[in-house]
């Protein structure tokens, strides 16, 4: 498990879907777009759902587990980047399993994720 610090408040998340959130976040702060982000709690922490609002002033730390940067699925970064760009904010969805192994891209040996190519 990752986490995504912010302001004091921690959301675990698994490597995979930190790394795409870590994307559409770095492209809106880039741009200097504030927004809001929501994620669901899991049961065994009281259920429910959470949310902050995402500003290009205030830090934020995004920490792996492993080393290995996951392949990006562009289809389940696009949802996500469309949902950043709604009045709704950001929501954190799990990946769509049908979309899986579909067109995904993965870093370039010795670049860093931003530089991504094709598989």
């Amino acid at each position: 498990m990752g986490t995504l610090t912010y302001d004091g408040t921690e959301i675990e998340l698994d490597d995979r879907t930190l790394t795409h959130l870590q994307i559409v976040i770095i492209q809106k702060l880039r741009r200097c777009e504030a927004f809001a982000m929501s994620w669901p709690i899991p049961t065994d922490l009281g259920s429910g759902r959470a949310s902050i609002w995402l500003h290009p002033s205030i830090p934020i730390h995004f920490r792996f587990h492993g080393s290995r940067v996951p392949a990006i699925n562009p289809a389940w970064l696009a949802t996500l980047t469309e949902s950043a760009n709604s009045s709704y904010g950001l929501i954190v969805t799990p990946e769509n399993p049908s979309l899986i192994g579909a067109a995904q891209i993965r870093p370039a040996k010795g670049q860093h994720e931003r530089h991504l190519e094709p598989a």
